[in-house]
């Protein structure tokens, strides 16, 4: 297997850190960005290193040489002029092996993924690129990638891009790929070419490049702000435990009466209204070793009083309501069904019994497949007795709060681990608490 990863960037917003040298020679714990990045391939296997060296390419040649002295093998893509950050996949055409995929890596990320996971992902899917994506905390001033129900990428919204009046999923392009070798047969000579605006815009114009969502640790450092949280979640060792190799910590969320107001059933994003404090207890989610997840029934779609469509806009507003708080939920689970028939509108083929209405547990099962989530080290968090009910079913602990229902519902038994005010408090509890 071939790893790719473009390093001739200046770096220009980290100046004061950089100096003279190349952005993916920025020093993170005392080993430059790329030493990790080759260190996390050599890990799975990935010795055979394709570096594309443009901007002081000395000081990368001269600290990695041919990659012996760290394990692997590496190669260069030399830039005689700036090509952009896809014109020396040019010169990657002709030095990697026509029938593997590559994984392909901006210089300026850093990132603990499990690759055989992707991969696999990429090979199931059968198209000629893989794009990782993420939540993140500033999905307002991010470039957002648009996938339909089975990840196909339909293109980037700029941040720059008109938004008015639209909502949209906080999915971001995290700046890892992986990319069929075939797919370079486009670069018939070396010019200057942008990596999304050229080439995988290509590619999702004719239904070739799918997102991997996934919650795993990969951030650039393209700011001296994002630069500083970079290093102290390393030092906490935040990169490592997120890597889905490991068994995930998960706080599930209740949506209605927990992250947003409760106000019935939600049949409109006009009604999308956060929780006072939920944005911040979910931002703490963010900033610790958990998961946060939502899990929520929406029998509105049985019901007939939204369509899937619908739904989506409304948890398109609760994503961006939260990203301008900096906060984000890393995945959003929902039940369609409603077992009760005899409403007017009804959709007949979602009133069934199913495992995945809580307090069933098909949707926090499910959800610890995908995360590989340790049910007994996680948590649920929600507003009725229908939420601790689920957390007992699954083997986790449990909170009620007092807002929404507040636990008035009484349609279970099941008492809770914990009682707190709101969300904030939830989280303070979890993060907090004593055995």
């Amino acid at each position: 297997m071939t790893a790719v990863i473009i390093a001739g960037g200046k770096g220009t917003r980290l100046a004061p850190y950089t100096k003279d040298m190349p952005k993916p020679m920025l020093q993170i714990k005392g080993k430059p960005i790329l030493e990790h990045q080759i260190a996390v391939f050599k890990r799975y296997g990935v010795a055979d290193i394709i570096l594309t060296v443009g901007y002081r390419k000395e000081a990368i040649k001269d600290y990695f040489g041919d990659g012996k002295n760290f394990g692997v093998h590496i190669r260069y893509a030399e830039e005689a002029e700036p090509l952009g950050s896809a014109g020396a996949l040019f010169y990657v055409k002709n030095m990697a092996v026509e029938s593997e995929p590559l994984y392909l890596a901006y210089g300026d990320v850093l990132f603990d993924v499990c690759l055989p996971r992707m991969m696999e992902f990429h090979k199931t899917h059968g198209r000629d690129a893989t794009i990782a994506v993420h939540p993140n905390s500033h999905p307002l001033d991010s470039d957002l990638v648009l996938r339909d129900e089975n990840n196909i990428v339909q293109g980037f919204l700029s941040k720059n891009g008109d938004r008015t009046g639209k909502f949209y999923h906080n999915c971001v392009n995290a700046g890892l790929f992986i990319v069929n070798r075939s797919a370079l047969e486009d670069f018939e000579r070396p010019e200057k070419k942008d990596f999304e605006k050229d080439f995988l815009k290509h590619l999702i114009s004719k239904r070739q490049a799918v997102a991997y969502a996934t919650s795993e640790y990969i951030h650039d450092m393209g700011t001296p702000k994002r630069l500083a949280q970079v290093e102290r979640d390393m030092e906490r060792g935040i990169l490592k435990e997120r890597n889905l190799e490991h068994p995930q910590k998960c706080v599930f969320l209740d949506r209605d009466g927990t992250i947003n107001v409760w106000k019935g059933l939600i049949s409109s994003p006009d009604y999308m209204e956060l929780e006072e404090h939920s944005a911040e207890g979910i931002r703490e989610i963010n900033d610790s070793g958990y998961l946060a997840i939502a899990v929520t029934n929406q029998p509105v779609i049985a019901r007939g009083l939204c369509t899937l469509e619908d739904l989506t806009k409304i948890h398109q507003k609760l994503e961006m309501l939260l990203g301008e708080q900096g906060a984000y939920l890393d995945a959003v689970y929902f039940c369609p069904h409603h077992p009760d028939k005899g409403y007017e509108g009804e959709r007949k083929e979602y009133k069934i019994s199913c495992n995945c209405r809580k307090p069933g547990t098909g949707m926090v099962t499910q959800a610890a497949k995908d995360f590989n989530i340790d049910l007994g080290q996680s948590w649920i968090v929600g507003d009725s007795t229908r939420d601790i009910q689920t957390g007992k079913n699954a083997g986790m602990k449990t909170i009620l709060l007092k807002t929404g229902e507040g636990g008035k519902d009484g349609k279970y038994p099941a008492e809770p681990d914990e009682r707190c005010a709101d969300l904030r408090a939830a989280v303070d509890c979890i993060l907090h608490r004593k055995e």
